[in-house]
């Protein structure tokens, strides 16, 4: 197992890519630079399977459609819950920030419920709705692998912002102690921006644990 990451888009937004032993992989957050990623999987010989949208804002959704027009029927995933935050763009930041309006809905193939586990391209993982930076947020758990992707709920000594509009304070403090901090020390966090870091540090180092 391998994990390729980029940076794109204008707010460096991290993009994953899990890779199987098989070269199968799982597209995290293809926030942008959906083209340059797929040259990258390509180059590396890796076939994606899936893509998995934490949340619906334009910085963590923009690069899908470009990605998905390389690859033939790759099945875009996101938590059902969030599917408000991609038709509106007050909602996903496209209209704000400039990037539209946007309704980023018809990328999206299927969605997954709160706590559904799913095996692709050789790697199960859990769905863990987390919401705060937005109400359907969504932190995807590998419990054999050790790692979470959280999205812009956790972030290395820090947490994501819900100033924005669906965005709350109360219901992101609630994600980050009772769903996220409770998760096994050893696991490896790689959040939607800034530098990885680990449950345990976490719990020890971030203000709102």
């Amino acid at each position: 197992m391998k994990l390729l990451h980029y940076v794109v888009g204008p707010i460096q937004t991290n993009c994953y890519t899990l890779v199987s032993d098989d070269n199968k992989g799982i597209v995290i957050d293809p926030g942008d630079s959906g083209d340059r990623i797929a040259a990258e999987l390509k180059k590396n010989s890796v076939s994606p399977e899936a893509v998995l949208l934490t949340h619906g804002h334009f910085d963590h959704v923009s690069g899908v459609e470009a990605l998905c027009s390389e690859f033939e029927k790759l099945p875009v995933y996101i938590l059902d819950k969030e599917m408000d935050t991609l038709k509106n763009p007050k909602y996903n930041l496209s209209g704000v920030m400039g990037y539209g309006p946007e309704d980023f809905s018809p990328l999206i193939t299927d969605t997954f419920s709160d706590g559904e586990e799913k095996t692709i391209a050789g790697f199960t993982f859990k769905a863990i709705w987390t919401p705060g930076h937005t109400p359907g947020g969504c932190s995807y758990f590998f419990q054999k692998e050790k790692m979470l992707f959280p999205g812009d709920t956790l972030f290395c000594e820090s947490a994501g912002r819900t100033d924005f509009a669906g965005g709350s304070m109360s219901d992101e403090i609630h994600s980050i102690r009772e769903k996220l901090l409770t998760l096994p020390e050893d696991t490896n966090v790689y959040p939607g921006h800034d530098m990885t870091t680990t449950i345990a540090f976490e719990k020890i180092n971030n203000p709102y644990a």
